[in-house]
């Protein structure tokens, strides 16, 4: 476990320097409103490709390879043992049974083939020479034939078997040495482009720390107008309304002027309108009087004209309420230009960003000092472990192991033809027997004769009995040695197969081995224990081997964070002088923008406080409504002129009466429409003044609303420019779970144990010896040699014992 050990100690000396793990209680502005940053672009880690491809495909061969699982499934199909005694019995049953079995041959073979050997040698066993055929005697001799021709036909085919698993573990041997070279070489990658990868996340620290630096250095443009566009929504309105305020100054003035204008003038010709209307309807009295209008039919038109010469009135004006207060206080206010000194609030507000620029001139200096200060702390915090001697021997390490695994090659070359030397042995031993077989099978076909006697039988079917003899002779002597081969592989084998590599492809193995306090009766872990002496982290090696198997980072897989906390680091360094950012020299005060003056804002409110809002302005809307006479003078005379052309007879009068309706019309001309024309000014000015007084500013509380949400703007900035350090740390996190110090040559380790012992060796081995379990004993009863006999002698049985 040395290399593991060395693997984890310098990828957590490496690590140390990378991740990040920023905590919600840890930044002080959590709960602000964040404004994300740009993103960064921090490149990518430099990468290594490694280069073991921990797979395997057996090929064609590995339909014999399913059948032995089948097999051993068959065998044992029972889960993984827990430990228990009773359990491990029941687990090993099948074993058992088939292991007795292969005993009681390797016991009974031997003891067979000696009584059959006594048995010859006293001449009382062999058939009886008939001199007469049974009926049966062909079909019986067919079917012995036929049977021996399958058992060697069967037989043949495991030799073939076993030749194949033979050639095939030698074939792989070769692929081993090429796994071993690839699985070195990844693990020495891993080790030389960690210290790069580490050094590459510390490099992009500069990213991060530039963009603040560039941001700091254009604070001007980017706080500046930040502020200045989120307060132009409330500031600039403002200011407008000021402005129009300016605007409405004047209005007011012009308005209150004319009302006073239109008082004095209306209170002036309402005496004269009066004057001369009384003396128009006096004359028309008198007219009326005339003598003339006592006639009957002139008569009626008479006093029709004195009815309406009633109306022929003026009307007079209420004593209205005079406005020369409210024009003195107008005319106090406009003594201030108001405009002017809006128009210097523009211009303040407008220098925001340079007064920005001005009061945050001296950060730039202090966050770069601050910034210098934490890349140096990052190094140095990487420069405390002895990183390069720890790569030095850790590579050092691979190399001699490299080189002692290398010397065993010519003997594991030499190791491997021994054992292909033998497994040719003794498949040869049962291709002798079958040579015997099949030799002895064509001597007799070829050579036996229907008509012959038995005493006079052939050379060659005398030689096909003897060959038959023997393959049956043979049988005995190899087939034990044979059986107890078959027997310890296929047991052995077999349960290596069950209790190590069924697991180890399942990963139940791992299961076990992580069970708490079974490897070692006081540590719950036993990863843990042996790595870090802490058998209580909850590190196991399932755990481990699937992180490595999806190529995670190593301080992820060996959850190196709680022993080597990057985050603490962080947040005394990194989030420590971030919440120093937020307290220093970053702050914006805008009490010197100045939006109004006082003599501004004194002038707004004195414009407030003139008393248009004193004004009755409902009394003069009311006298305005009236109008200037009773009637409408136009219609009067009128109608007297369509009186007077009634009266056509009476000539004097008619032409008197349109003389009257002639002065009216030129009383109306000279007197009413100019007293309308100031009644309509009145009118106007007074609507303009009610409006005024309902749209006077109360209070200015800009100032207050500025300094507010410039503060808040200063936080979302420091915030935005805090984002970058907060994109780093997520960047490191996300690196080093998932890019640095790749993990996957550990895992091609355990892939590569289980291919090279499981499927190279084990599935062969198991299957190698199996093939030779199909050897099969034939031999006769009476002597084979009369198997092929010209007269009636029948083989009284065979015997086929099979495995």
């Amino acid at each position: 476990m040395l290399w593991i050990t060395g693997l984890a100690l310098f990828a957590t000396l490496g690590a140390t320097s990378g991740e990040s793990q920023l905590r919600e209680d840890a930044n002080p502005h959590a709960d602000m409103h964040k404004v994300p940053a740009e993103t960064l672009d921090f490149g990518f880690v430099p990468s290594v490709v490694y280069e073991t491809h921990a797979y395997y495909e057996p090929g064609a061969i590995g339909i014999l390879f399913h059948m032995v699982h089948a097999f051993l499934y068959a065998v044992q199909p029972n889960p993984f043992p827990k430990g228990e005694e009773l359990h491990t019995i029941y687990y090993e049953l099948g074993f058992i049974v088939l292991a007795l079995l292969g005993m009681f041959f390797v016991l009974l073979v031997p003891l067979v083939g000696l009584f059959f050997c006594l048995c010859r040698c006293c001449e009382n066993c062999g058939g009886e020479m008939h001199q007469r055929q049974r009926k049966n005697a062909d079909c019986q001799r067919a079917f012995y034939t036929t049977m021996l021709i399958a058992t060697s036909c069967f037989i043949s085919t495991g030799v073939l078997v076993a030749y194949v698993a033979n050639h095939n573990i030698s074939a792989q041997v070769r692929s081993t040495k090429r796994l071993v070279n690839t699985n070195i070489r990844d693990l020495k990658s891993f080790a030389n482009y960690t210290p790069a990868q580490i050094d590459y996340l510390t490099a992009q620290y500069t990213v991060a720390k530039n963009r603040v630096l560039s941001n700091l250095e254009n604070i001007g443009p980017l706080l500046g107008d930040r502020i200045h566009k989120q307060l132009e929504k409330e500031v600039v309105p403002a200011l407008d309304n000021a402005l129009r305020m300016t605007g409405a100054m004047r209005e007011t003035k012009e308005a209150l002027e004319n009302v006073s204008t239109a008082l004095e003038m209306l209170q002036d010709a309402t005496g004269r309108l009066q004057s001369s209307l009384s003396n128009e309807r006096s004359s028309l009295s008198n007219t009326l009087n005339d003598p003339a209008c006592t006639n009957g039919a002139v008569a009626h038109t008479c006093n029709t004209i004195r009815d309406f010469n009633s109306d022929l009135l003026c009307r007079f004006l209420l004593q209205l309420p005079d406005v020369s207060p409210q024009l003195a206080n107008v005319d106090n206010v406009l003594k201030t230009d108001l405009s002017n000194i809006v128009q210097k609030g523009y211009a303040s507000f407008n220098n925001t960003p340079k007064l920005v620029e001005e009061q945050t001139e001296n950060v730039v200096a202090e966050v770069k000092g601050m910034l210098d200060r934490v890349g140096g702390e990052i190094v140095g915090f990487t420069k405390m472990f002895p990183v390069e001697p720890a790569l030095v021997n850790f590579t050092r390490f691979l190399t001699e192991g490299q080189k002692k695994i290398e010397a065993f090659y010519p003997q594991i070359d030499q190791m491997d033809f021994y054992r292909w030397i033998g497994c040719v042995v003794v498949c040869c031993m049962v291709v002798l027997i079958l040579a015997f077989n099949f030799l002895g099978l064509l001597c007799g076909i070829c050579g036996y004769d229907k008509h012959a006697s038995p005493t006079n039988r052939g050379c060659l079917s005398n030689t096909g009995g003897n060959l038959l003899m023997a393959g049956v002779g043979f049988s005995f002597i190899f087939s034990w040695v044979l059986m107890g081969v078959v027997l310890a592989t296929f047991v052995a084998g077999g349960n290596i197969e069950k209790l190590v590599c069924e697991p180890l492809a399942n990963r139940e193995l791992f299961k076990i081995i992580d069970t708490p306090y079974i490897v070692h009766p006081t540590k719950k872990n036993f990863l843990p224990g042996m790595l870090f002496q802490d058998p209580n982290l909850d590190l196991t090696i399932g755990s481990m081997y699937r992180d490595c198997h999806e190529n995670s980072g190593l301080y992820s897989a060996l959850q190196l964070e709680t022993k080597f906390n990057f985050n603490k680091f962080i947040n005394t360094t990194v989030v420590s002088d971030r919440t120093s950012m937020n307290t220093m020299g970053v702050k914006v005060d805008l009490q010197n923008i100045v939006l109004l003056e006082q003599e501004g804002r004194d002038s707004l409110l004195n414009f407030a406080n003139t008393g248009l809002g004193d004004i009755d302005y409902q009394a003069y809307m009311t006298e305005v409504n009236k109008g200037v006479t009773m009637t409408d003078l136009l219609s009067f005379a009128n109608e007297l002129e369509a009186q007077a052309d009634q009266l056509v007879s009476i000539g004097a009068l008619a032409n008197a009466l349109k003389g009257h309706a002639s002065s009216i019309r030129q009383i109306h001309k000279d007197q009413v429409l100019p007293m309308e024309q100031a009644m309509s000014t009145l009118s106007s000015s007074i609507r303009l003044l009610q409006r005024t007084s309902t749209e006077l500013p109360s209070s200015e509380s800009s100032k207050k609303l500025m300094t507010c949400s410039a503060s808040q703007e200063t936080d979302k900035y420091v915030q935005s420019v805090v984002g970058y350090f907060t994109q780093y740390t997520e960047w490191v996190k996300h690196s080093l779970k998932s890019e640095v110090a790749q993990c996957k040559p550990i895992s091609n380790i355990v892939d590569s144990l289980e291919i090279v012992g499981c499927s190279f060796i084990v599935d062969s081995v198991v299957r190698e010896p199996g093939g030779c379990t199909s050897l099969s004993l034939s031999f006769s009863l009476p002597p084979s040699p009369t198997l092929f006999s010209s007269c009636s002698c029948s083989v009284s049985g065979i015997w086929h014992f099979t495995l």
